[in-house]
């Protein structure tokens, strides 16, 4: 199973649009949202996904009931557990705990955000991905990232 993975988004309608294109191009099977959307406007081009997605809340997002709401309950907690294709999958926006979750060996994907910064790493058998900052505002370059929950691979990917 081939997911997406974006964070950051920070209502930069845009590049939501851009990485809804093309995670529909790449085929994804499920979306993760790692939080900081911000307004609910913004979850309007995720409704082109040909896909389920799943979020959680980022420190900027302040209109958590207009959030709920809009993503028809979607988003609406600050962690996340998720099964997919058979694997144990955590997502969050802040990064604090994110080694002791690995090292305690329950999931078998960690996504995060609240960086801004790209960061794949694997910490015993746990995948850890940040897709960096799908708004771009914060370091000038967009991206987000597919994870292939076969073979527990991540790529990151710039858009243009």
């Amino acid at each position: 199973m081939l997911i997406g993975v974006l964070s950051d988004t920070h209502d930069n309608l845009p590049r939501i649009r851009e990485a809804v294109e093309k995670l529909n191009a790449i085929g994804v099977e499920f979306v993760i949202h790692c939080g900081d959307f911000i307004a609910p406007f913004s979850l309007k081009p995720l409704s082109d996904l040909r896909c389920e997605y799943r979020g959680v809340f980022g420190n900027n997002d302040g209109e958590k009931s207009g959030l709920r709401k809009a993503s028809e309950g979607k988003i609406g907690a600050e962690f996340e557990e998720l099964e997919l294709d058979r694997k144990k999958i955590f997502l969050c926006h802040f990064h604090d705990d994110i080694s002791s979750l690995a090292g305690s060996g329950a999931f078998d994907l960690i996504c995060f955000g609240h960086t801004h910064e790209p960061l794949v790493e694997t910490h015993g058998t746990t995948l850890i991905l940040n897709p960096g900052e799908c708004g771009g505002w914060l370091y000038g370059t967009s991206t987000f990232a597919t994870v292939d929950l076969r073979k527990m691979k991540a790529q990151i990917i710039t858009l243009t």
